[in-house]
């Protein structure tokens, strides 16, 4: 599984990071991302959201956020 790390990263770079690694995925295949801004979190589920793609998010501790990202 690949990890995406966008500890600092500010939006969009986390989002075109994401976009550019979902552009790769084959079916069934799924990546990890770690994140450290709330408003980052925010703006991944609003894509997410308005894509097949399956998400689970999960804060690991406090302000930092592990995104897994699933193509069906």
């Amino acid at each position: 599984m690949n990890k995406i790390d966008c500890f600092g990263d500010i939006c969009p770079i986390p989002l075109l990071k994401m976009q550019n690694e979902m552009e790769h995925l084959k079916s069934g295949e799924t990546f990890q991302m770690v994140v450290d801004h709330s408003c980052v979190i925010e703006s991944i589920k609003e894509h997410l959201n308005r894509s097949e793609y399956l998400f689970e998010v999960d804060e690991v501790m406090n302000g930092v956020w592990e995104i897994y990202i699933t193509k069906p």
